[in-house]
């Protein structure tokens, strides 16, 4: 099993939690950390009891403050080397892991942490919190797949002005756009993850999962590639238990129990 130093791991029930915890600097990302977040979520996808993993910060004022610019300029490497090697392979990670992903956003996520929270596959956030991507206001244009993400979840003109601003999106708005999921007040926040994740704790793993991976190549793929992923994925799903289980509690008109397998 891994150990780690910069973020805390934990898989109860089902439920997988990684824990970015470098507070002294709002859990910037430093290459270690950023290595251990991508071990994490590969451990999270090789563990069969893992259902759904959540991504979040320790305490309540930060999620991500983006990249620690100091190690990185004190790297030698260069920023394409330095997304090549560390930020890219992350976001990688958490886009193809066939589980579901929830962003528990629990305070400021910008940059890189912004970039980091779209990648998720829904952010859920206390209404205090803010998303910005102000690359802008260093001279960089955004990176880690924010600018992927972004215009897919708010529109072309919308992702312009947000990027090209780095002005700060708060939950609410970001909620009411799409670019997030869900806007909570701060002390309902883990109820509606725990709701969420309680969810995906019992719901059919590997359609859940299937759902994922296809609706990732659902913006580069015509429609009969998508047709064809479709019927893929759906002659595999049929022989799964959970849809052998799902077809015969619905025969029966009783709950399914969903087993992930």
């Amino acid at each position: 099993m891994a150990t780690y130093q910069h973020l805390l791991f934990e898989n109860t029930n089902c439920v997988a939690r990684i824990t970015l915890n470098r507070p002294q600097v709002y859990h910037a990302l430093s290459p270690a950390l950023i290595s251990e977040i991508t071990v994490a979520i590969k451990a999270a996808e090789n563990d069969e009891s893992v259902r759904v993993l959540i991504i979040t910060g320790e305490g309540d004022k930060a999620f991500c403050s983006g990249a620690d610019l100091k190690e990185t300029a004190g790297s030698g490497k260069g920023a394409g080397e330095i997304l090549r090697e560390y930020y890219n392979p992350m976001i990688q990670a958490i886009r193809t892991i066939p589980k579901p992903v929830i962003c528990r956003l629990n305070g400021l996520a910008v940059g890189a942490g912004c970039s980091l929270a779209l990648a998720c596959d829904q952010v859920i956030a206390r209404e205090d919190a803010y998303l910005s991507l102000l690359f802008v206001q260093i001279g960089l244009m955004p990176d880690t797949g924010a600018t992927f993400f972004l215009p897919r979840l708010v529109g072309i003109a919308r992702a312009f002005e947000i990027a090209s601003t780095g002005r700060k999106v708060y939950a609410p708005e970001a909620a009411s756009i799409g670019l997030i999921n869900r806007s909570v007040p701060a002390d309902k926040l883990d109820a509606a993850i725990e709701q969420t994740a309680a969810y995906y704790r019992n719901a059919p793993t590997q359609a859940i999962g299937a759902m994922k991976l296809v609706m990732n190549e659902s913006f580069q793929s015509d429609l009969a590639k998508m047709q064809q992923h479709e019927l893929e994925n759906q002659e595999r799903l049929f022989k799964t238990y959970d849809a052998q289980e799902g077809i015969a509690s619905f025969l029966q008109k009783k709950s399914p129990d969903f087993q992930g397998r």
